[in-house]
């Protein structure tokens, strides 16, 4: 009886491992509107979303970054609505199960790559499968760990997302200094040869009338 316990917690620690379903991320690039949907399976769960604008296709105008994010339930009632957001991260309880849309708007007139993730959060109780009243808690307490690992794993790819956004937009205050210091270097030497072209133009000017 120990030993097939003991195999009973392992296949489900392994199903675990094998099979992390319960949470996925998606990276799209938006022109004006993008919809992605997510079949919520059972009534209350908590659903976690999170996305971050990773990048524009533009190399000089940044204030029009971000994008609308409308969440709509399965019968189209509408459960969250946000505007202008580089980046965001929520959750909601689903009173309903079936089909959540979360629909994005581009508002900028650049493509935008968003990151996307969602996670639904559902905690499974084991009294149907094991009978002995001593295994519940136990399976129970597999249960809430394996809730908190996903929800790791949720918080880290949002966490990843961020720094990749940061990383693309320091370097592109990077080029964006080293284009500004080149021109303005160009315009230096540019106005330092237009005065030396002056002066001595000025210089051959005042020579020639001494000489008369």
């Amino acid at each position: 009886m120990k030993m097939g316990f003991i195999e009973f917690v392992a296949a489900i620690l392994l199903a675990f491992l094998c099979c992390p379903n319960a949470v996925y991320g998606i990276r799209f690039v938006i022109d004006r509107e993008e919809c992605l949907s997510h079949n919520v399976k059972y009534e209350g769960d908590t659903i976690h979303v999170s996305f971050v604008v990773i990048k524009t296709d533009s190399t000089w105008h940044s204030s029009d970054e971000g994008v609308d994010l409308v969440v709509k339930g399965p019968t189209g009632d509408q459960i969250q609505d946000y505007r202008d957001k580089i980046s965001e991260k929520f959750e909601f309880v689903a009173h309903q199960k079936g089909v959540h849309r979360f629909c994005f708007s581009n508002k900028s007139p650049y493509y935008e790559t968003v990151d996307f993730d969602v996670h639904e959060s559902h905690f499974t109780y084991y009294d149907q499968h094991a009978k002995d009243e001593h295994f519940n808690p136990l399976l129970e307490q597999i249960s809430k760990l394996e809730e908190a690992l996903y929800n790791i794993q949720f918080e880290q790819h949002w966490l990843e997302a961020q720094t990749e956004r940061q990383a693309i937009v320091n370097e592109a205050m990077s080029k964006r200094a080293v284009h500004k210091a080149i021109y303005e270097s160009a315009a230096l030497i540019g106005a330092s040869v237009l005065q030396v072209y002056l002066l001595r133009r000025l210089f051959e000017r005042k020579l020639g009338m001494s000489r008369v």
